[in-house]
């Protein structure tokens, strides 16, 4: 079974420029999921898609293949799963290469280590036989009905528009005490999505049609600059805990 690892790695970042080739902890922050992928007993080919020479450079350093990405898929404005696809028809295209099984592995998520990979495989090939075709990690945010979100400006048709969503029917509210209508919720952390290629290319996107979820990671998404501080002060923790063992 082939099982390729795509990690998109974009040079455009305008938070933090080059953020994902940024030193973290002594390494770049895209050789964490690099090695992730590579560790996996799973993960049979890894494959880093990007613009950027400099990123390429890096990444080639880190052991991983490098797809070049098309410029028109690099832009601000960019969703992943195109980037995904690209790289899937692009090898079959040269290589005649066919995944059975695509993961995508954000490099903003270095927490993410092969062990909670392969944790999430193992939820995936469990559940073949309840038809599941993806798995995407979470964290849990509770176990409520009461959700409500707000909108941003750029998903509001005019000015009239609600600014707060509800996430559920709260004209037929349940009560409180009725806790059988009080279920789990979870938010995706981005750190991990496994989908069978048949189902990303039907649906168009790296979670499929009968989705399980994977709730034991430890995920921290590097956005910001006391990300990679804070980052960084897990990772030296960690690396004195293994010395001690």
């Amino acid at each position: 079974m082939e099982i390729l690892a795509i990690i998109p790695v974009r040079g455009g970042s305008k938070g933090i420029p080059l953020k994902n080739i940024k030193p973290l902890a002594g390494r770049p922050l895209v050789a964490y999921t690099i090695d992730a992928a590579k560790n996996s007993k799973y993960v049979t080919r890894t494959v880093v898609s990007t613009e950027d020479i400099r990123i390429k450079e890096v990444a080639l350093s880190c052991g991983a293949e490098v797809l070049d990405r098309p410029v028109e898929l690099a832009q601000d404005e960019t969703k992943t799963a195109p980037v995904l696809l690209q790289v899937v028809d692009e090898l079959e295209k040269k290589e005649s290469y066919k995944p059975d099984i695509v993961v995508l592995l954000q490099a903003t998520c270095p927490m993410r280590d092969s062990k909670e990979l392969d944790e999430a495989f193992d939820i995936f090939f469990e559940n073949q036989k309840n038809g599941c075709d993806s798995v995407f990690a979470v964290k849990p945010v509770g176990k409520t009905h009461a959700l409500w979100r707000k909108v941003p400006d750029c998903y509001r048709n005019d000015e009239n528009d609600a600014v707060y969503e509800c996430l559920y029917d709260y004209r037929h509210r349940p009560r409180r005490q009725d806790t059988d209508k009080h279920y789990p919720m979870f938010c995706e952390t981005g750190a991990t999505y496994i989908i069978k290629t048949d189902v990303m290319k039907e649906v168009k996107d790296f979670i499929g049609k009968r989705p399980e979820v994977y709730t034991n990671g430890f995920c921290l998404d590097i956005d910001t600059v006391e990300d990679f501080e804070k980052a960084g002060k897990i990772i030296e923790e960690r690396r004195a805990n293994a010395k001690k063992d």
